[in-house]
């Protein structure tokens, strides 16, 4: 999977700077990307993602693996795409499979779409200004008594391991700002019973 990130406002804005000086980017003015997942998937139906998949025999290695997809479901072109990193791998446990997080920089963002309607419903660019607001903080609930992070991203319910990795890059990052952990909300009903 790819966690993106990209500049938005003024970050987009034209440069005089020489390419080798990386221009400061507020905040306010970075973003990730996201995906609702297709509504008809059999795994993790309609839940907020990040993009990338599974590993193809053509990949070169897992960042090959995380452009290739993020280009098949959004468009990204991967060479637009500056890779800062791999991340340990993580285990999704529900799915019994291993998770490698790839951090990538999207300097000067295009266009981005919904381009396999098969596997997304819609792509979101959601600034992390937003996501590290306390209004669009919380944590939900199971019936199973499990618990985790959330967020409210663009009226959409970041939850499961996406919104665990999200929780833990904002706070390794530094972006964390306090927020009520004592708010915890019921899953929308349907939900429970899915993949987190």
């Amino acid at each position: 999977m790819l966690l993106l990130f990209a500049p938005t406002g003024a970050g987009t804005r034209g440069s005089t700077q020489p390419a080798s000086a990386p221009e400061p980017v507020a905040l306010e003015d970075i973003s990730i990307l996201l995906t609702e997942r297709a509504h008809t998937l059999r795994s993790h139906p309609g839940q907020v993602s990040f993009p990338g998949g599974r590993a193809e025999p053509t990949d070169h290695d897992l960042v090959a693996t995380a452009l290739r997809e993020t280009n098949e479901e959004v468009g990204v072109e991967p060479e637009t795409v500056e890779v800062a990193g791999i991340l340990p791998p993580l285990n999704l446990s529900v799915s019994s499979h291993d998770v490698s997080p790839v951090l990538g920089w999207w300097p000067r963002p295009g266009r981005v779409w919904a381009r396999e309607p098969a596997e997304v419903a819609s792509v979101l660019q959601v600034r992390i200004a937003d996501l590290v607001d306390p209004a669009n903080r919380f944590r939900v609930g199971s019936p199973s008594g499990w618990v985790g992070p959330a967020f409210n991203a663009g009226g959409l319910l970041v939850w499961g391991f996406t919104a665990m990795v999200l929780a833990d890059v904002l706070h390794v990052a530094g972006w964390d700002v306090p927020w009520d952990e004592s708010d915890v909300r019921a899953l929308p009903e349907g939900l429970g019973a899915r993949n987190a």
